[in-house]
C-alpha cells in the first residue's frame, strides 16, 4: 500500500470533527498509575526500590488503557483512554495510593522538555533497550545505577507494549470491517504495520518515525506532563523523509498530510480543559552553522496552516542565510490569522546561550519549550521559570519610606544625622537610579533564593523519572536519572522580566519632569501615585506626554537598554541548586495583566490595576510613530543577555500579508533582526473583527489569535485578555 494514496484520501477536517467530540468521564491518569501501585502491593513486592516501583506504575499507565484509534487516523495515539467515570470511593483510593509516591511538578523540573528524538529514531526501541542492557553490565558493581537503568528498561517496555497494543487494536478493527479493500481498511493496515514494526526495529520510513515520536509524546501526556516540545522536527525526521522521497515512496503532499494528521491531535488536550502548548521548531542552522531549512520545513509550515488550530506552537528560527522563500512562507501562514510561527533570531539566541558555557554544536541545535523558552533538546532537565517584576521595587522605593531610607544608607546619602528618606532630597537622576538599582539587587537575590528553595528536592532518588530519562543524552551512559546528574548539562531557571515599557516610560517621566524640566517634585509624583492620579490631572497629562518607549527616542529607550543589561547581569551572577544558570527573558505570557492588577498607579501615568506593558513590547498605544520606529526601539537592548528569549507582540492589518506588501514586511523583519531584535510574533486579525467577535462570539468559533507565547481561540479567552490583545497598536501602514 502506498502512503501517497492513503494520505490523499484522508480528510483532516473529518479528523478535527472527531477530535472535537466531547469525552465522557474525567481525565484520570493518576487512577491508572495507582492501579500499577496496587498491583505491586498485591504481588507483595515491597522489596523493590522506589525507581523500579515508579517504572512498574508507568508500565501499567501505558499498557492498561485500551487503545483508541480515530476513523481518520494515520498516526495513532490518543488520550481518550485515560478518561474514566469514577466513584468518590475510587477517587479517594487512587489518591491514597499515589500519595505515597508524590510526583515532581513544573517547579521541580517535571515538564516543559524537548526530548532527544534524534537518538531514539536512529536506534529504535530495541536499540535503546540494547544500550540499557550494555550499560547495566558496565555499571554492574553500582547498585543504584543498575537500578535506575532497570527502571528505564521497564518504562521503555511499556512504550513498546503500548505500540503492540495499538497494532492489535488496528488488526481487531480491521477484522470487523465488511470492506477490506477500502480506504478505512488501508489506514488500519498502515497503522498496524507501523506500530508493530516499531516494536521490533528502528523506524524504517518517515511515517514510522513520526509514529514513534507521537507515541512517545502521547506517553508523556499519559504521565500528566505539560508543554512537552516536539523540538526540531524538520531536522531529526529529515533523514527518513529524504530516504522515502528519493525512493519514490513519499511525496511532500503525503508528508504534509501525515504531519497535519499528527498535529491535529495536539488539540485533544481541550478534552481535559485548555490547550497544550506543544512547541515545534523549524529552520535555523545545523551543527556546523549552515542553513538547515529543508523541504520538510515547508511541509511542517503547510501542515499547521492546514490544521488551522491553536495547540501546535510553531517557532521558526531565522538566520542570516535563511532563504527569503522560507520567511515568506512563514509570513503567509501568519497572515491566515493563526499568529504563528513566532520568528526567532539565531544571531541573538545562539550568542545568548553560549554565555553559559555550552558546546557550540549543542547550542546551534537549540529549540524552544513552552512559549518561547530556549532549550537544548535532550541535554537539560525540564525547564523551570518564574516572573520577576521590577515595577514592584520601583513602587517600594517611591512609596515605602523604609525602603528609601535603607537604600540611601547603602549609598551613604545623609540628610543631617539621619539617612535620607525625603524623596525631594534626591538631587539627580543618577542618584535616583542608584537607589533603584539597590532595590533591584535585593529583589534578584530574594528571587533566586526562593527559586532554588522551590527547585531543590530533598529526596531526588525517590522522585525519579524513568521514562523521561530514556530520552535525555547521557542518562543511560551514566546510569542516572535526568534530575539527579544524568543529563549532559545541569538545570536552568528562567526569570521572566516584566514590564520593560512600564519601567522605561516611568523612569523617563521622572527624569524629564523632576530632574530635567524641574516642573514637578518627586514627592508630587509620589502623591499622585497614592491618589491614583485623582485630582492630579495636569500632572498626569504631563507624564503621559513624556517620552515613551517604542518611538525611537533615546531619552526613553536608554532605560530599556539599561533594564535588559542590568538585570540580566545580576541574574547571571547566580546559579541554580545544581550549578546551572539563571536565564533572563523578556516574556510575560499574560502575567502582565495579573501583575498590573496587584499594583497601584505608576509614574508613567498608568492607573492602579491596569495591565503592565507586555513582555518586550512597548506599552500598547504609546508606540505612535509607526512600526519602523517601534522596531528601532525594541532592537536597541542587547538581547544576547537574555538566554531564555523574548516576546515582541505586533499587530498588522491583514492587508500587510498580501502580495506586494508582504515583501516590505519581510524586509522590515530582516532589518529588525540584523539590528539585534530577538523575536517577533504577529497578529493579523483586524481590530474590527476582534470587536465583532467579542460582541458576537457564536459567529467566530474558530478565530485564532496570538495571545503572547501561544495562540488561542479568541472567543474562549477571558475578557481582560481579549481587551489586552485588542489594545495592541495596529500597524496599518508599512
Amino acid at each position: 500500500m502506498r502512503i501517497t494514496d492513503i494520505a490523499s484520501r484522508t480528510d483532516i477536517e473529518a479528523l478535527k470533527r472527531e477530535i472535537a467530540v466531547p469525552q465522557s468521564g474525567e481525565f484520570r491518569p493518576e487512577w491508572f498509575r495507582a492501579e500499577g501501585y496496587r498491583r505491586l502491593s498485591e504481588k507483595g513486592e515491597n522489596g523493590l526500590t522506589m525507581p523500579v516501583k515508579r517504572a512498574e506504575a508507568i508500565y501499567t499507565l501505558f499498557t492498561l488503557p485500551e487503545p483508541f484509534i480515530y476513523e481518520n487516523d494515520l498516526i495513532a495515539g490518543s488520550i481518550r483512554p485515560l478518561f474514566k467515570v469514577l466513584t468518590d470511593e475510587q477517587k479517594a483510593e487512587a489518591a491514597e495510593l499515589t500519595s505515597h509516591y508524590p510526583e515532581r511538578w513544573f517547579g521541580t523540573h517535571s515538564d516543559h522538555f524537548a526530548p532527544d528524538y534524534k537518538t531514539v529514531l536512529e536506534l529504535g526501541i530495541p536499540g535503546l533497550q540494547n544500550k540499557i542492557a550494555r550499560y547495566k553490565e558496565i555499571h554492574r558493581s553500582d547498585a543504584k545505577a543498575a537500578d535506575i537503568l532497570e527502571s528505564m528498561s521497564i518504562a521503555l517496555r511499556g512504550l513498546s507494549d503500548r505500540l503492540k497494543a495499538y497494532a492489535e487494536k488496528a488488526a481487531s478493527m480491521l477484522s470487523k470491517l465488511a470492506d477490506r479493500s477500502g480506504i478505512e481498511a488501508q489506514r488500519l493496515r498502515f497503522i498496524r504495520e507501523n506500530c508493530y514494526t516499531l516494536t521490533v526495529s528502528a523506524p524504517k520510513t518517515f511515517a514510522q518515525g513520526l509514529q514513534l515520536v507521537w507515541m512517545i509524546h502521547s506517553c508523556f501526556m499519559y504521565e500528566g506532563r505539560y508543554a512537552m516540545a516536539l523540538g526540531r522536527i524538520d531536522q531529526y525526521l529529515y533523514p527518513l523523509f529524504k530516504k522515502d522521497i528519493d525512493a519514490g515512496e513519499l511525496t511532500e503532499e503525503a508528508a504534509t498530510a501525515l504531519v497535519a494528521n499528527t498535529f491535529a491531535k495536539i488539540c485533544e488536550a481541550r478534552l481535559r480543559g485548555g490547550d497544550d502548548v506543544v512547541n515545534i521548531c523549524i529552520g535555523g542552522v545545523d551543527p556546523d552553522g549552515k542553513n538547515a531549512v529543508n523541504p520538510l520545513s515547508f511541509c511542517v509550515l503547510k501542515a499547521v496552516g492546514t490544521v488551522n488550530l491553536p495547540g501546535p506552537n510553531l517557532s521558526a528560527r531565522i538566520a542570516p542565510d535563511t532563504p527569503d522563500k522560507f520567511l515568506d512562507e512563514c509570513l503567509k501562514v501568519i497572515g491566515t490569522g493563526l499568529g504563528y510561527p513566532a520568528l526567532m533570531n539565531d544571531s541573538v539566541n545562539i550568542p545568548a546561550l553560549l554565555r553559559y558555557g555550552y558546546d557550540e554544536k549543542d547550542v546551534r541545535n537549540y529549540c524552544m519549550v513552552g512559549c518561547i523558552e530556549n532549550f537544548l533538546p535532550g541535554q537539560q532537565p525540564p525547564w523551570v521559570d518564574g516572573r520577576f517584576d521590577p515595577i514592584v521595587y520601583l513602587e517600594k522605593l517611591l512609596l515605602d519610606r523604609d525602603s528609601l531610607r535603607s537604600s540611601s544608607e547603602e549609598l551613604g546619602l545623609k540628610n543631617g544625622q539621619d539617612a535620607t528618606d525625603d524623596p525631594d532630597a534626591i538631587t539627580s537622576m543618577d542618584e535616583f537610579m542608584k537607589l533603584y538599582e539597590i532595590m533591584l539587587v535585593r529583589g534578584v537575590k530574594e528571587y533566586v533564593d526562593n527559586a532554588n528553595r522551590i527547585m531543590h528536592v530533598p529526596d531526588p532518588e525517590d522522585k525519579t523519572s524513568p521514562f523521561l530519562s530514556c530520552f535525555a543524552e547521557l542518562c543511560i551512559e551514566r546510569g542516572q536519572d535526568i534530575n539527579n546528574g544524568g543529563s549532559k548539562y545541569p538545570s536552568v531557571h528562567g526569570a521572566a522580566l516584566m514590564g520593560v515599557g512600564t519601567v522605561s516610560d516611568s523612569l523617563a517621566a521622572i527624569e524629564k519632569l523632576v530632574f530635567t524640566d524641574r516642573t514637578y517634585k518627586l514627592s508630587e509624583i509620589i502623591r499622585a501615585m497614592r491618589d491614583n492620579f485623582e485630582g492630579h490631572d495636569a500632572l498626569r497629562e504631563a507624564v503621559l506626554s513624556a517620552p515613551k518607549y517604542g518611538n525611537n527616542d533615546d531619552t526613553v529607550d536608554k532605560y530599556a537598554v539599561w533594564y535588559t543589561k542590568r538585570l540580566s547581569d545580576e541574574f547571571f551572577k547566580y546559579r541554580t541548586y545544581d550549578g546551572g544558570g539563571f536565564y533572563t527573558a523578556m516574556a510575560a505570557n499574560i502575567s502582565n495583566i495579573y501583575a498590573g492588577s496587584t499594583l497601584g498607579a505608576t509614574p508613567d501615568g498608568r492607573l492602579a490595576g491596569k495591565p503592565l506593558s507586555d513582555a518586550a513590547s512597548p506599552t500598547y498605544g504609546c508606540d505612535r510613530r509607526g512600526v519602523t520606529s517601534t522596531f528601532l526601539s525594541v532592537s536597541k537592548p542587547d538581547y544576547t543577555n537574555c538566554a531564555c528569549g523574548t516576546v515582541v507582540n505586533q499587530k498588522f492589518d491583514p492587508s500587510a500579508f498580501r502580495d506586494g506588501k508582504r515583501e516590505k514586511l519581510l524586509r522590515l523583519i530582516r532589518v529588525y533582526f540584523n539590528r539585534g531584535g530577538q523575536e517577533v510574533q504577529i497578529n493579523s486579525t483586524s481590530r474590527r473583527t476582534l470587536i465583532d467577535a467579542m460582541e458576537h462570539p457564536d459567529e467566530y468559533p474558530s478565530l485564532v489569535v496570538r495571545v503572547s507565547g501561544f495562540s488561542a481561540i479568541y472567543v474562549t479567552l477571558a475578557k481582560e485578555v481579549q481587551l489586552d490583545i485588542l489594545s495592541r497598536t495596529q500597524h496599518d501602514d508599512l
